[in-house]
């Protein structure tokens, strides 16, 4: 049976179709906006896979290059590795429907949202998102859902539902994020130092935007949707779970009485080993029963020490932020670096400055766009005492980047009063929780020491959240085990005036604006506490770029001009650069940036450039060149590449009857330029400059 059903999500007339195509899968779903339209399907195996200990869930979103109208280009001609815009978007649609799975569920499970057709004006994400909820709900995959993604843009003070890509240029808040009917479970954005009222207002206003697209999901499930597969979580065994606590529980106790990560790790493995052993022949071939019993023991134990006493694992209040440490300038050969130290996560952040060549290109469905300020972040395995093989950059990584970099670009100068290309690279050394929020504060520390006049600094900080029943804390600067252990990851950065980026993560139902309130405002507390020990490293923007930085100077020549600069086959300039070994970047308009980290050779690439593109100054005399004689005067070049007439009438004070009697070619002679017409003709009189120098000796 087919299904199609349309419904409006803020101007937006969203289309779902369900039972033509992909019939084959679990779930599929066909999503259409505008002249965009994404394939999601949902599959799972029939049976769990035996021995796993995690849930193998894999979302993945692909654009093909044919959604619009375009060959790939490189050699193979095809799609290669994802771009980092198909890996955000991936997690983007991970992250809200993971959660929603039932504890225990182990069967081998795929997303995989295709975009078919591409238009400049809807962004395939959010259809994606909504697609993928389709799929999964009327499947016979068990889930909790419906869920349901938008995007909140605000114009003029008024918030917008899926605003368009020209629309989102307007916009002083781009936020990304998907509900169910009665909760949040994702939110990724953020916006030019926005209150923590307006974001509120923004989430809510997103949260009753999709409540439409809700309510048809629903009804195609009820139209379409399949019985979904019998699955029955694990039974606790009680006696087991008994016998866990009596044998483990005192060591996990003593074990959660250090502080730091390091010993406290090591003695709850001394504790969880010496248990598994004295509980073998009890319980054989149950190793992974009794793991998980010390797991769950583990898990209700620090959430119950933070509800009924407020105390967490390394002894801080629900309020209290790690000690922390900045410095900066440590590495002398950086244009600019600093070192961001909270509790037991660190990281080193260096900047690093460029010219447009070192500018990224990126090929989108949208078209070929340019990217002059990149933030990386790179996750090593030391940094949490592991031994792993070094591989490209994972989806984890090149998320929390993103985030460290939309935090950071709200506050970059404009490219026309700065026009360098900014790569940032945060190198995390140790962690213990919130390192892409260390990597924020890492930046602006950089930034700062690179002397780049960002606006503001921007610090950032993870908060948690733990729940049960009506008992509820919020946590500030949450703990890698916090994190995993809690129901909520909310990261927020922003200035001292209002949030840049944030990011949530939800795991439980029922996320009231009172609950929304409490953590912002707890966040913005930290981050100013975060903020005044930045400042007390640095305040503001080194007052000169660093020495070893590159300094652009820019010139604009007129654009018929380009040519002389260029010279034949880039001849001229790459003698420029060979000369000089300065990078010299030439735009269409006719601005010249010239980047050298020695003022002295950027000085002298300026003068070359100048020299060449000169122009004739009525009334001014030059030293020329004779290039040409004719029988009715003379060809002067009076500057590199420009030639003015001499007529034999101008040649000297006194009447000449040959050219050729006053000068030939090769001769130097000082000319004044006495006209240049409209058509850039130049008229030069050797009469009149030996007139005048004859006047000045003569008053000497």
């Amino acid at each position: 049976m087919i299904v199609k059903e349309s419904v409006k999500l803020g101007a937006t007339e969203i289309v779902i179709e369900v039972g033509r195509l992909a019939r084959q899968a679990n779930g599929s779903a066909l999503v259409r906006a505008g002249d965009t339209v994404v394939l999601v399907t949902a599959c799972a195996a029939k049976q769990p896979r035996e021995g796993l200990d995690f849930f193998p869930l894999t979302v993945d979103y692909i654009e093909k290059t044919f959604a619009a109208g375009k060959i790939p280009g490189g050699f193979f001609k095809r799609e290669g590795r994802p771009t980092e815009k198909e890996v955000l978007t991936s997690r983007l649609n991970d992250r809200p429907i993971r959660p929603l799975f039932p504890k225990g569920y182990k069967n081998e499970t795929q997303v995989i949202a295709t975009v078919l057709s591409a238009d400049l004006d809807v962004n395939p994400d959010t259809l994606a998102s909504i697609g993928a909820s389709v799929a999964l709900h009327v499947s016979d995959i068990p889930w909790a859902g419906p869920t349901a993604g938008v995007r909140v843009g605000r114009i003029g003070g008024r918030f917008v539902a899926n605003p368009t890509y020209k629309e989102c240029e307007e916009c002083d808040i781009d936020i990304t994020m998907v509900a169910t009917k009665d909760s949040i479970v994702m939110v990724e954005g953020g916006g030019k130092n926005i209150s923590e009222e307006v974001m509120i207002d923004a989430l809510l206003f997103g949260h009753d935007a999709v409540q439409p697209v809700l309510a048809l999901i629903e009804r195609i499930r009820e139209a379409v949707g399949k019985p979904k597969m019998a699955f029955a979580p694990p039974a606790k065994d009680e006696a087991l779970a008994k016998r866990v606590k009596e044998v483990a529980g005192p060591g996990i106790l003593a074990a959660y009485a250090f502080r730091e990560k390091l010993p406290r790790y090591a003695k709850l493995h001394e504790v969880e080993t010496a248990a598994k052993a004295a509980l073998a022949a009890e319980f054989a071939g149950r190793e992974k029963e009794v793991a998980g019993a010390i797991d769950s023991f583990k898990k209700h134990y620090v959430r119950e020490m933070i509800l009924a006493e407020g105390r967490r694992i390394d002894g801080r209040g629900t309020k209290d932020i790690r000690p922390i440490t900045c410095e900066v300038g440590l590495l002398p050969r950086t244009h600019g670096s600093g070192l961001f130290q909270r509790g037991e996560t660190q990281a080193i952040v260096t900047t690093t400055l460029g010219t447009s060549q070192d500018e990224q290109r990126i090929e989108l469905l949208t078209g070929e766009h340019t990217k002059r300020f990149m933030l990386h972040y790179n996750f090593p395995p030391f940094s949490v005492g592991e031994v792993k093989p070094l591989r490209s950059p994972g989806r984890r990584e090149i998320g929390h980047g993103a985030l460290a970099e939309r935090a950071i670009s709200r506050v970059m100068p404009d490219y026309g009063a700065f026009p360098y290309t900014v790569r940032i690279v945060s190198e995390i050394l140790e962690s213990n929780g919130s390192s892409s929020m260390a990597s924020v504060c890492g930046a602006s520390l950089s930034l700062m020491d690179c002397g780049v006049p960002v606006k503001a600094p921007v610090a950032g900080i993870a908060m948690g959240l733990i729940k049960e029943g009506d008992r509820m804390a919020v946590l500030s600067d949450i703990l890698g085990d916090e994190d995993h252990l809690g129901d909520m990851d909310f990261k927020v950065c922003g200035t001292k005036d209002g949030v840049t980026a944030l990011q949530m993560d939800n795991k439980v139902g029922g996320v009231s604006r009172a609950v929304l309130e409490q953590a912002l405002y707890q966040a913005r507390d930290g981050r100013l506490h975060i903020l005044g020990k930045m400042a007390e490293a640095i305040a503001a923007p080194r007052p000169e770029l660093s020495a070893t930085a590159p300094r652009i100077v820019t010139v604009q020549i007129k654009p018929e001009q380009i040519k002389s600069v260029i010279g034949p086959g880039g001849k001229v300039i790459r003698g420029i650069i060979e000369e000089t070994g300065c990078v010299i970047d030439v735009e269409d308009n006719g601005t010249v940036k010239i980047a050298s980290a020695d003022g002295i050779a950027a000085e002298k690439a300026l003068r070359i450039i100048k020299s060449l593109t000169q122009e004739a100054e009525v009334g001014k005399t030059y030293l020329g060149t004779v290039r040409r004689i004719a029988d009715f005067g003379a060809f002067i070049e009076i500057l590199p590449g420009i030639d003015g007439m001499c007529h034999i009438s101008e040649l000297d004070t006194k009447r000449v009857a040959k050219v050729t009697d006053v000068l030939r070619e090769g001769d130097e002679t000082l000319v004044k330029v006495i006209n240049v017409d409209r058509d850039g003709k130049i008229r030069l009189s050797r009469r009149e400059a030996m007139a005048a120098k004859a006047h000045e000796e003569a008053r000497q």
